[in-house]
């Protein structure tokens, strides 16, 4: 799935990059789950990668749709933390061979935008959250 194609799923016009980058993860660590279970027949693993990679996403879309500037945070500090562990679970994945070297760096260098990407709003919003209590 194209970068664009990937724009119209998320949400028509939409230019919200971390909303577009964590679904585009999310749809790859379905497929990777998939192939992980029609190839190696591993479930424990790829299951644990599924609830993660999948809960970026849904808990960016929640902060999207935050009542408050806390609640907003809260959700993405929430994606933060489910995005650090997908990155353990493909860590795992790939030092007990279930992935080749090419998988996992080519997931891993996602997952790690999408922390980056996600650390970077929460420090913004911490920063202006703490203005505004001055």
């Amino acid at each position: 799935m194209k970068n664009e194609e990937l724009a119209s799923v998320v949400e028509e016009g939409s230019e919200n990059i971390i909303a577009l980058k964590s679904f585009g993860l999310a749809v790859r660590v379905v497929k990777l789950c998939r192939f992980l279970r029609e190839t190696k027949p591993e479930y424990v693993l790829s299951k644990q990668l599924l609830r993660s990679g999948t809960s970026i996403g849904a808990n960016v879309e929640e902060a999207i749709g935050g009542i408050s500037r806390a609640d907003f945070s809260a959700k993405v500090s929430v994606a933060y933390k489910e995005a650090r562990e997908t990155g353990y679970w493909l860590k795992l994945l790939y030092a007990t061979d279930y992935l080749t070297e090419e998988a996992f760096q080519s997931m891993q260098n996602d997952c790690e935008e999408v922390c980056r990407i996600l650390r970077a709003i929460l420090n913004t919003t911490r920063i202006k959250g703490s203005r505004n209590d001055l």
